[in-house]
C-alpha cells in the first residue's frame, strides 16, 4: 500500500510545499540550498562559529551564482543573507550602510539600462546595416567587436547584448523563408555557425569596451565611486590596460576568423543572404517618416548621453533618467504600461546586487577577508597589482565578476581608510581590480552577465550555442586578452 503524503492541512501535503519550493529547479539543487540553510546554524556551536559560518555562507553564494542556470541566484541567495542576519552575522543597518555606498550602482541600473531601452531601435539599425552591407567576414566581424565595445563602454553591455540577440534572432527567424526557398540543410547549419561566431564576437567586444568607462559595467561605477574618480579619470587610469587589451582583442577576433578554429570563420551563406537583403529592403520601403525621426531622436539623445558623462554634467543614474524623460517625451512614449517593460531588465539584477550588499556586510562584519589581504599587502607592492589581477579574475569566472569586485574593492579601500596602504598603491589595485574581474571572466558565462544573458536567451538553443560551446569559442579570448591585462597591470601601472 503506497504511503501516504503527510497532510498538513485540508488538501495541502508537504510535497506540495516542496514542489513549490524554488520551483522546477532540479531535486538536488533544492536539497542542496535546505542543506546549507540547516549547517549554518550549526556551524555557530563550534569555537569562532560565527567567523567559520561566514565564510561558509560566502562558499554557499558563490555556488549559488555558479549554479545560476539552475536557479537566478536571487532566491537561494536571499534566503541565505536572510538567514546570516537572523543569525546575527552582521547587524541589520550594515546592509543599509553597504547599500548607501553602492547608491550610484543602484540608480545606474534602475535607470541607465532603461534609458538604453529606448535606443534600441536604433542600435538594431546599426547592426543590422553592418551585417548586411559588409560581405567581408573578418571585416564583419571585427565591426561587430568593435561596435559594440564602443556602445558598451557609453551605453550598458547587457543592453548591447540583448540588441544583438534581437538582431541575431530576428534574421534567424528567416529560417522558415530559407526552409521555403528550398535552402540545404548544410546552409541552414552554416547560418547557425555563422550567427554563434558573431553573437560571440560581439559579446566578447561588450567586455573589451564595458572594462573602459564608470557605466560599461555595474562594478566599474562603484570601484570609481569608492576611489573618487569621475568618468575622464576612470577612462584614463583604466587605459593602461584596457588600450592594450582592446588591440589584442581585435586582432584576436580577426585571427580567429582567418584561422578558423574554436567554431570561428564561417561565412554567412549566399542564399540566406539574398533573403536577408530582400527582408531588409522591404522593411526599408515600409519605414515611416514618423519612424524616421523617432531614429533621430535616440540618436540626438545619445549623443547627449556622451556628452554628459565626459563632462560629469550629474551623477550617471541621474543622466540615465533624463535620457529616458527625453525618448519618451519626443518619441511620443506616454503610457505607463509602455515605459514599465525598459525596467524589466535591470531590476532582477538590481534586487541581486543589494544580496551582494549584504552578503559584503557579512563579510565586513566577520573580517572574513582580513587575514588573506594583510598577506597580500605584506607582499611588495610590485606584485600586489598582479597578484590582485589574477585573483579577481579567477573567482569572477567562477562566480560573478560584480560580487567579487564589491569585496575587494571594499576590502582594500578599508585597508586605505586604516593607512595600511598608499593613495598610489590603491590606485593601482584599483586599476587591478577592476580589469582583473572584466577581463579574465569572458572563460564562462558565469562570470558576465552580458554572456550569461546570452546563454539563457532564446536564441541560444536555436543556433546550438551551449554552455560548454560557449567555453570553447571564450578560450582564445581569454588566453591573449588574459595574459595582455596580466602584463599591463603588472610592468606598466
Amino acid at each position: 500500500m503506497a504511503e501516504r503524503p503527510m497532510q498538513v492541512g485540508p488538501g495541502l501535503s508537504v510535497r506540495d510545499f516542496w514542489h513549490n519550493f524554488l520551483g522546477d529547479c532540479p531535486v538536488w539543487y533544492k536539497q542542496t540550498i535546505v542543506a546549507f540553510l540547516l549547517i549554518n546554524p550549526a556551524l555557530l556551536l563550534l569555537p569562532a562559529g560565527g567567523t567559520i559560518a561566514g565564510g561558509v555562507l560566502v562558499g554557499e553564494v558563490i555556488i549559488t551564482l555558479a549554479m545560476a542556470l539552475k536557479c537566478y541566484p536571487l532566491l537561494p541567495g536571499g534566503l541565505l543573507a536572510i538567514e546570516a542576519f537572523v543569525l546575527q552575522l552582521a547587524p541589520t543597518h550594515a546592509i543599509y550602510h553597504e547599500v548607501e555606498n553602492g547608491l550610484q550602482v543602484i540608480l545606474l541600473l534602475m535607470f541607465m539600462v532603461a534609458g538604453i531601452y529606448f535606443m534600441k531601435e536604433l542600435l538594431l539599425f546599426i547592426f543590422t546595416k553592418i551585417l548586411l552591407r559588409v560581405r567581408s567576414q573578418t571585416l564583419l566581424a571585427l565591426l561587430f567587436s568593435f561596435v559594440a565595445a564602443f556602445l558598451s563602454a557609453f551605453l550598458d553591455a547587457l543592453t548591447v547584448t540583448a540588441v544583438v540577440i534581437t538582431v541575431a534572432g530576428g534574421f534567424f527567424r528567416v529560417y522558415q523563408a530559407v526552409e521555403a526557398k528550398g535552402t540545404a540543410s548544410t546552409e541552414l547549419e552554416q547560418f547557425r555557425a555563422f550567427l554563434r561566431g558573431l553573437l560571440m564576437h560581439a559579446a566578447v567586444g561588450t567586455a573589451l569596451g564595458g572594462v573602459m568607462t564608470t557605466v560599461g559595467e555595474p562594478q566599474n561605477l562603484l570601484i570609481a565611486t569608492r576611489l573618487d574618480w569621475d568618468f575622464i579619470e576612470f577612462l584614463v587610469r583604466m587605459a593602461i590596460v584596457t588600450v592594450p587589451v582592446l588591440i589584442v582583442g581585435l586582432t584576436t577576433c580577426v585571427l580567429l576568423e582567418l584561422v578558423k578554429i574554436c567554431g570561428f570563420g564561417t561565412r554567412l551563406p549566399a542564399g540566406v543572404r539574398s533573403v536577408l537583403v530582400e527582408y531588409d529592403e522591404r522593411r526599408e520601403a515600409e519605414r515611416t517618416s514618423r519612424e524616421t525621426a523617432r531614429l533621430v531622436v535616440q540618436a540626438t539623445a545619445g549623443v547627449f548621453l556622451v556628452f554628459a558623462l565626459a563632462f560629469h554634467l550629474a551623477a550617471v543614474g541621474v543622466i540615465g533618467l533624463s535620457i529616458i524623460v527625453l525618448q519618451t517625451a519626443f518619441n511620443g512614449v506616454i503610457t505607463e504600461h509602455k515605459i514599465g517593460p525598459a525596467f524589466q531588465e535591470a531590476l532582477p539584477f538590481t534586487a541581486l546586487l543589494t544580496v551582494f550588499f549584504a552578503i559584503v556586510a557579512v563579510i565586513n562584519h566577520q573580517n572574513l577577508f582580513t587575514p588573506i589581504l594583510h598577506m597580500v599587502l605584506e607582499m611588495d607592492p610590485e606584485v600586489q597589482p598582479g597578484v590582485f589581477y589574477i585573483a579577481n579574475g579567477v573567482l569572477s569566472a567562477i562566480s560573478d565578476n560584480v560580487f567579487v569586485a564589491t569585496v575587494y574593492i571594499g576590502e582594500v579601500h578599508s585597508a586605505f581608510q586604516a593607512n595600511e596602504i598608499t593613495r598610489m598603491q590603491l590606485d593601482k589595485l584599483g586599476v587591478a581590480i577592476n580589469t582583473g574581474t572584466n577581463i579574465p571572466s569572458i572563460l564562462t558565462p558565469n562570470g558576465q552577465a552580458a554572456f550569461l544573458f546570452l546563454l539563457t536567451s532564446s536564441v541560444a538553443p536555436k543556433i546550438n550555442l551551449s554552455y560548454g560551446r560557449m567555453v570553447l569559442m571564450a578560450l582564445p579570448y581569454f588566453v591573449t586578452m588574459g595574459i595582455t591585462g596580466w602584463a599591463a597591470v603588472t610592468w606598466l601601472l
